[in-house]
């Protein structure tokens, strides 16, 4: 990775790495009640969730976040592969803002008061698209001097 590159996408790594990063540890220490309250809130858009017990629930979660928070902070990380994890995970967090009912008015994608905070997760796939997009490889072409393409040319 360039310079150039790095410094581009600086700001949106420590900003959204920083973000979940907390998120998840925020989530490390949850009780009896409050893992039953996300699991709960989880199981409703995706009921498969619904096989795990809600304190490993939380715990998985949790770790997802620590380790994709991790992942974006550390430079060494491909912006590509950071960008798929940060896609993939903030694309699960839009489907419970687009499929848990209260948190869209009717017949809007706007969000209610209570959907606010699962809204702002679009920004996360937003970010997720832009570094997979900046993150693939580039076919540089050599700019050859006008002089050089005539040459070719006869």
């Amino acid at each position: 990775m360039d310079v150039h590159s790095l410094a581009r996408q600086l700001p949106l790594r420590i900003t959204t790495g920083a973000f979940l990063l907390n998120s998840g540890l925020s989530k490390r220490g949850a009780d009896q009640s409050a893992a039953e309250q996300l699991h709960g809130f989880a199981t409703t858009t995706y009921p498969f969730l619904g096989r795990l017990e809600p304190q490993r629930f939380v715990k998985l979660l949790s770790t997802a976040e620590i380790v994709l928070g991790s992942a974006l902070l550390l430079p060494v990380v491909p912006t590509a592969v950071a960008g798929a994890g940060l896609t993939a995970f903030s694309g699960g967090l839009v489907g419970l803002y687009l499929r848990t009912p209260g948190m869209r008015r009717e017949g809007s994608l706007r969000p209610t008061e209570q959907g606010i905070a699962l809204a702002k997760d679009e920004w996360l796939v937003g970010i997720g698209l832009s570094m997979i997009v900046d993150g693939l490889p580039r076919r540089r072409r050599r700019r050859r001097s006008p002089l050089s393409r005539r040459r070719r040319r006869c």
